[in-house]
């Protein structure tokens, strides 16, 4: 998940949660699922083993554990450089569909009538 490489669809998600602020695990999966429109369920072990390779690329930072309705929970920040690789992925992916929809366009096959 370094900047400049390609995300796969979890970490991209999850990641892209914590655009308006830092979330605790069970807001990230919920809300990744909510931004994929359902196509990303993430499990608890894929979760925290995404957020512990973001934190140790410098993509994400945690904050101190809190207790919150008798649950202890810990909320995840994103970084600048996470901002930055998060960007870098967005245009990647835009390029990438840009380039195949003008391909599709262009070699069109006629409509018939």
């Amino acid at each position: 998940m370094l900047v400049g490489m390609e995300f796969r669809r979890p970490s991209y998600f999850a990641l892209a949660t914590l655009i308006d602020g830092p979330l605790h695990g069970y807001a990230i999966v919920s809300r990744a699922a909510e931004l994929s429109h359902g196509e990303v369920r993430l499990s608890t072990g894929t979760l925290y083993a995404l957020l512990d390779r973001a934190i140790s690329e410098g993509l994400a930072v945690d904050g101190a554990p809190y207790v919150e309705n008798g649950r202890e929970r810990r909320d995840y920040t994103l970084t600048q450089r996470g901002r930055e690789a998060l960007d870098a992925e967005a245009q990647r992916l835009a390029q990438a569909a840009r380039t195949v929809r003008r391909r599709l366009k262009a070699t069109a096959p006629a409509v018939a009538r």
